[in-house]
């Protein structure tokens, strides 16, 4: 299925509303740029330590597409104290749990453990930070690995084979186009050089937000993060250019033939992301347009193309917004056995039209906006959960400080503003569409079974 699209950053501000003190995150930058937030929760003895770097796939270059994810594999292989496979071990022999995840625009390492034991997973994260160490025996066995990886998510997954064929064609000039986890094509020529420069060019002070979350005080944290982080030297980033898309001209199309049951259908249209609160009307109603189309069980998809017309086995809309390059709006679904794809994208796109025509109800509205601070407060229930949001925000541009007006600017959402966007962004012309066309699974090829997929390399 796509990625699906959720008020992410919507509702900080209902922290007052429930009764959670609204003192904190707390904030301040090491003498070689590194930034700190400390949010205290002490409902729990438990504290979520995260490290972000503001560099993912979409830094890449042509050639070496999946770079950023093989270097997070890397990461766990050891440092000139450490040998292979001691930080998963030092933080499981303390009761922790560690993992890390790379995305289009930035790369994280967490670890959540008792109180007691920040101090270590700060030492162990800054020591990885400067001075890995992994042997070109080592990298090409993990390199064995993101391929098997590749293979089961992606090459193995015929809508994970759509999904990357739509992006690469919604996708001209963006880096967006290339896949996080790298083209078959640029991982059979990677080298240790490649994983090599892209830590000396990115891992650095400088270039991370460390972010820490539970049951800890703020001073005490700040004072750990400089005995850990606060002597490394930062380095010299490489300028980032802002590249752009260039406007779409005419429908786009592609195709996948693969084994599978049945067909699948996505759709994208390009759509603004968010780069200014100031300016974020078409953002935040793009958001409920999202919500009311797939955003909660008796939402329009589901009611009426699966339930109703039994048209679809199922159908989703998706759109995240927060990024640092353009976003796609997506639509989605799998007709039912006796319906065809043509079908279905007609059924799709009345859907976006009906609320361009008719607009949504007031009902529809409340019930959205009522969601996203509910998803407040159950986040709010996650060290995790909130330690996420402020590192996402972070890398997005934005800041903790903004959360409060996230929820305030969803709440200014009008039935008019929604209908204005499904106006807006759809027409024909500005759409891409790739297509699931399915073999019979007699089709499929046969490979030798390739190395299990390990702990740390989370995409």
């Amino acid at each position: 299925m796509l990625r699906r699209g959720v008020l992410v950053g919507l509702g900080a501000g209902l922290a007052m509303t429930v009764g959670v003190a609204w003192a904190n995150p707390y904030e301040t930058t090491l003498g070689n740029g590194m930034k700190v937030i400390v949010k205290e929760d002490r409902r729990a003895p438990s504290v979520v330590h995260m490290v972000w770097y503001k560099v993912g796939a979409m830094d890449e270059t042509d050639g070496h597409s999946g770079v950023a994810h093989i270097l997070e594999h890397m990461m766990f292989k050891g440092t000139k104290k450490l040998g292979p496979g001691e930080f998963n071990r030092q933080v499981a022999a303390v009761g922790g749990r560690d993992n890390a995840f790379t995305s289009s625009d930035y790369t994280a390492y967490f670890q959540q453990v008792p109180p007691g034991e920040l101090g270590r997973m700060m030492g162990l994260e800054a020591d990885r930070m400067r001075n890995l160490r992994f042997s070109d025996e080592e990298f090409f066995k993990e390199l064995e690995v993101v391929k098997e990886e590749r293979r089961l998510r992606t090459d193995d997954k015929p809508h994970g084979l759509v999904h990357e064929q739509l992006e690469a064609s919604a996708f001209l000039a963006h880096p967006y186009r290339r896949p996080i986890i790298g083209w078959m094509t640029d991982l059979d020529t990677m080298r240790p050089a490649d994983a090599w420069a892209w830590y000396r060019t990115w891992y650095a002070p400088n270039n991370a937000t460390l972010v820490v979350v539970g049951d800890v005080d703020h001073r005490r944290v700040f004072e750990q993060a400089k005995q850990s982080f606060g002597g490394l030297v930062p380095s010299a980033l490489p300028p980032r250019r802002d590249i752009g898309e260039p406007e779409q001209r005419g429908r786009r199309e592609a195709e996948v033939r693969a084994p599978a049951e049945l067909p699948y259908l996505a759709l994208a249209w390009h759509v603004p992301t968010l780069r200014s609160l100031a300016d974020a009307r078409d953002y935040f109603a793009l958001q409920v347009l999202s919500a009311v189309l797939d955003g909660y069980e008796g939402a329009r998809l589901n009611t009426r193309l699966v339930r109703e017309q039994r048209l679809a086995v199922s159908a989703g809309a998706g759109y995240t917004g927060m990024a640092r390059g353009p976003s796609l709006f997506l639509l989605d679904g799998t007709p039912s056995p006796g319906h065809s794809v043509d079908e279905l994208e007609a059924a799709l796109r009345a859907e976006v039209a009906r609320i361009r025509d008719q607009g949504v109800t007031d009902a529809e509205l409340a019930r959205v906006k009522a969601q996203a601070m509910a998803s407040e407060v159950y986040k709010r229930d996650s060290l995790m959960g909130q330690a996420m949001e402020i590192g996402m925000l972070e890398m997005s541009g934005f800041s903790w400080r903004d959360e409060k007006r996230f929820l305030e600017g969803l709440q200014t959402v009008t039935a008019a503003d929604v209908q204005a966007v499904a106006g807006r962004y759809f027409a024909d012309d500005a759409m891409t569409v790739a297509r699931l066309d399915p073999l019979p699974f007699s089709a499929a090829k046969a490979r030798p079974k390739g190395p299990a997929v390990r702990h740390g390399g989370g995409q």
